[in-house]
């Protein structure tokens, strides 16, 4: 009896001086990580001297510094850092136009504060001036938002799966005029760890931490007084099992963020899995990253529709190993049934790559400015391709309307040119935002030169004289008498095309049109006169998607030990065939060692061993006589001359 009561005992007091350390953790004390933003100027410095706990790494983007567990178990991924970065620039433009329009600036640490210029028209303009008017007192300074402040009208943000909640006190550190930003995961160690981060960047009066399902979370705010301006998602994988909620849960003319990292189903090489997931077909194409963007907004604007709602897009992108796309999510019965006009079917040539695309709907100006919406006519090809006779594959539906809002674009490019110091990856998101800006808004899909001259079988044409994209509204029979007229002056050996390919089907046609390949003065585009910059620098080795977070995770270093022999898994394979190959080769001899020519020395895989002579035949008394020469087939034979 004795013996149970000490055991009692002690599982009590053991229990005790847990919840004694947790309660002291949270409340920030000494055994709690140190707190760099109070150390001042010497922060980096004391923070060296000082290191975390053990299995534990200290890393800082942009002006969030976070503690992050060296074990796989939650996850973070130092290359989205552009991603990140992109989405800071989104939502503060974002706010500046949202809180413009109640007459509240926002102060970006950088740059100066000047007139803010709001889409809004002239009504709505005079109302707004009419407002600010009658709320400020004479002498009164116009409101404004500054960075880590709580604005009292500003954005209530939601970030989905923020995992170490690197994400959310970034915005909470970067992004002015926010009202709250709730960093959730599902994960208790995750959780644990954003708490952490939130004490160490001193952010807990802006950043909620939240342990819930995600969907769940979003469903629990569906009521409109309830509703999130900005949704950030950034899942492992798909982000598919969150759309519904999400689309449900942002406010009217709210921010939708969405990320998207399994680039091989979107990429077409498992459509079943793609129309499993997105409800749409992908096939694989040169362009299959920009069809990669356009199922996702087709799938979220699906998801929209089913509540009477529609999205715009603002800015998609197709970067690394992952898509983004940034909404606007608005309410509107009448616009949705304009929905189906805005997705298309893709009809795709598997020999020659031709495609065209078919509507589902369209939409009929009628009699008195009445709008008729029906159903679309088709199919826009035959049974058989007309360029080179080969059959169609069917994909989509895709979102066939723009991608991008250039006034948008237009802005936050503006603002990260004008403030290049915010950012690590300023160079990068100028250079993606300039050539968005030069690419044809109301053409889906492309070609390329490389696929283009490869189907003909003919040399590439520069850059200059074709643009490496072709992004065009030119019919499809167009754009091949281009090429035939490029195939004219550098020729094709027709005689070695089979007749049944794409190339001589394509060849055998004589063009309709002249084309005209003298270089013309603006067919080297700006961005790539000024040389900007598109793709960052590899940020570590073996750089790419991570393995997902699990709990109990075995150490990075040993993820990418394993990583590292799996990136060069073939590498290897190909490297153990040559040596075991090796011993066999070199018992014949190096033909070009014969001839005077190797230079591979003794690193070549055949012998260069001298010749061995044969042991000569006994003499014998008999004079050697000369053998005939062997007579060759088709020769006359006869007596030789002298």
């Amino acid at each position: 009896m004795s013996h149970a009561k000490i055991v009692l005992w002690l599982n009590l007091t053991l229990r005790f001086a847990r919840s004694l350390s947790r309660a002291q953790f949270m409340e920030g004390q000494p055994q709690g990580p140190p707190n760099l933003r109070a150390m001042g100027n010497d922060a980096g410095s004391q923070g060296e001297e000082r290191p975390p706990a053990a299995q534990e790494t200290i890393v800082t983007e942009g002006t969030a510094t976070i503690v992050f567990p060296c074990a796989n178990e939650v996850f973070y991924n130092p290359v989205q850092e552009f991603n990140r970065d992109l989405t800071c620039a989104v939502i503060t433009e974002f706010a500046r136009i949202q809180l413009g329009a109640k007459g509240i600036q926002i102060k970006v640490p950088g740059e100066d504060i000047q007139k803010v210029v709001v889409d809004l028209s002239e009504e709505e303009k005079e109302k707004v001036d009419l407002k600010e008017g009658e709320n400020r007192l004479p002498g009164d300074q116009p409101r404004t938002a500054v960075v880590g402040e709580i604005c009292k009208e500003g954005l209530l943000v939601l970030e989905g799966l923020a995992a170490s909640g690197l994400r959310s006190i970034r915005f909470a550190r970067e992004v002015p005029g926010l009202q709250s930003v709730i960093a959730n995961d599902a994960s208790a160690r995750a959780v644990d760890l954003i708490r952490r981060n939130v004490q160490l960047n001193d952010v807990a009066h802006l950043v909620q931490p939240s342990q819930a399902d995600a969907r769940m979370l979003m469903y629990q705010h569906q009521k409109v007084s309830e509703r999130f301006d900005v949704i950030d998602l950034d899942p492992y994988g798909s982000p598919a099992p969150f759309l519904d909620a999400a689309v449900q849960a942002v406010s009217e003319g709210g921010l939708l963020c969405v990320t998207c990292t399994d680039m091989a189903v979107l990429g077409g090489n498992s459509g079943e899995t793609c129309y499993s997931k997105y409800g749409a077909m992908a096939l694989k194409s040169r362009a299959c990253h920009e069809m990669a963007l356009r199922i996702v907004l087709h799938s979220l604007d699906l998801h929209a529709n089913c509540y009477q709602r529609f999205v715009v897009p603002l800015l998609s992108i197709s970067a690394d190993f992952y898509v983004r796309v940034f909404v606007r999510v608005f309410t509107g019965q009448a616009r949705v049934k304009a929905s189906a006009s805005k997705q298309a079917l893709v009809f795709q040539c598997v020999g020659c790559g031709a495609f065209h695309l078919q509507r589902l709907g369209k939409v009929v100006m009628a009699s008195g400015g009445r709008v008729k919406f029906s159903a679309a006519c088709g199919p826009p090809v035959t049974p058989e391709c007309e360029h080179c006779g080969q059959r169609h594959q069917l994909g989509g539906p895709i979102w066939a309307e723009p991608i991008h809002d250039l006034d948008f674009v237009g802005r936050v490019l503006q603002a990260v040119s004008a403030n290049p110091s915010r950012f690590h990856t300023s160079e990068r998101i100028q250079g993606v935002l300039s050539v968005i800006t030069e690419e044809l808004l109301d053409v889906p899909l492309y070609y390329t030169l490389d696929q283009l001259s490869s189907t003909i079988h003919c040399n590439t044409p520069s850059l200059l004289q074709l643009r490496n994209a072709v992004k065009t509204d030119a019919p499809t029979e167009a754009l091949w008498d281009i090429m035939r007229c490029w195939e004219k002056e550098c020729p094709v050996k027709r005689e070695r095309l089979s007749e049944t390919s794409p190339a001589f089907h394509i060849l055998s046609a004589e063009p309709r049109l002249q084309a005209n390949f003298t270089i013309r003065e603006d067919a080297n585009p700006s961005s790539r006169q000024r040389g900007l910059k598109r793709f960052q620098v590899n940020p570590e080795a073996h750089w790419g998607p991570r393995p997902r977070a699990r709990p109990g995770g075995k150490n990075t270093g040993e993820a990418e030990e394993r990583c590292r022999l799996r990136h060069s898994k073939r590498k290897g394979l190909a490297e153990d065939l040559a040596q075991q190959a090796a011993p066999r080769l070199k018992m014949f001899p190096c033909k070009r060692f014969k001839e005077g020519n190797c230079d591979r020395g003794e690193q070549c895989c055949y012998s260069h061993d001298q010749p061995t002579p044969r042991a000569s035949a006994a003499p014998t008394d008999c004079p050697e006589t000369p053998q005939p020469e062997p007579t060759r087939p088709g020769a006359i034979s006869g007596p030789r001359v002298g």
